[in-house]
């Protein structure tokens, strides 16, 4: 689904993506792209920022109320502001206009190529089936895609489940952004790293975890991330 408001744009966006074998839904206007995408259910929205009206953020907000599709973000200012917002309400990815139409085609197929499930750690059961990785307070069900920290459900967009259980599969070890980059959102992923550290924050506000007193996600300096507060 392209939710653009510039009617060329959209069109030749939505061109690019038909091509490429996607069945595509434009929509122009914010209000109404969160009616359809009740409708339609997509797996990708490709979604503007600066929509007149119900802008790209609350519709992304409303998005994620019913949705756990991918959200890639436009922006037409590359101030990191812009990327801050868009992705504090739950996008997977953004890009800067002008952007070149087949760069945003080849994010949207490395999104859709990545696993629904993380690798088999030694802890796996002797019958294959993988158990759920405990650290404290914090369970993670791989293979359901659950989360719980003390006690409660915790609601997390793909990409946070996809960051939080790839550093899970090795507690203690330490993952450069690069590492996370190619296994969260693939090889092909082109743009910042530092996009890991903004979903490392969203992580922590969910799991009230503190950066300073890490419970569960801890910063290795001049390297990453890794799950574990030992030193």
């Amino acid at each position: 689904m392209v939710v653009e408001d510039e009617v060329p744009l959209a069109t030749l966006v939505g061109s690019y993506l038909e091509r490429a074998g996607f069945e595509v839904t434009l929509s122009h206007d914010g209000a109404r792209a969160v009616g359809t995408a009740r409708e339609v259910d997509p797996d990708v929205v490709v979604l503007d920022l600066g929509l007149p009206g119900l802008d790209g953020v609350e519709v992304c907000r409303q998005l994620r109320a019913f949705s756990d599709c991918y959200v890639v973000m436009l922006t037409a200012r590359s101030e990191e502001v812009d990327t801050l917002i868009g992705l504090s309400v739950g996008a997977d990815d953004y890009i800067t206009k002008p952007f070149s139409p087949r760069e945003l085609v080849a994010r949207i197929q490395a999104m859709l190529r990545r696993p629904r499930t993380t690798p088999r750690p030694a802890s796996e059961d002797a019958d294959g089936s993988e158990q759920h990785r405990t650290f404290g307070a914090l369970t993670i069900d791989p293979v359901g895609r659950d989360v719980w920290c003390d006690g409660e459900p915790v609601a997390l967009t793909r990409t946070e489940f996809d960051l939080l259980a790839t550093l899970s599969t090795r507690p203690q070890m330490a993952f450069s952004r690069s590492q996370l980059i190619e296994t969260v959102w693939g090889p092909t992923w082109v743009g910042d790293e530092h996009l890991v550290d903004v979903h490392i924050g969203h992580l922590r506000r969910k799991l009230g975890d503190d950066a300073n007193q890490p419970r569960f996600i801890r910063t290795v300096r001049g390297v990453g991330y890794r799950m574990g507060t030992g030193s």
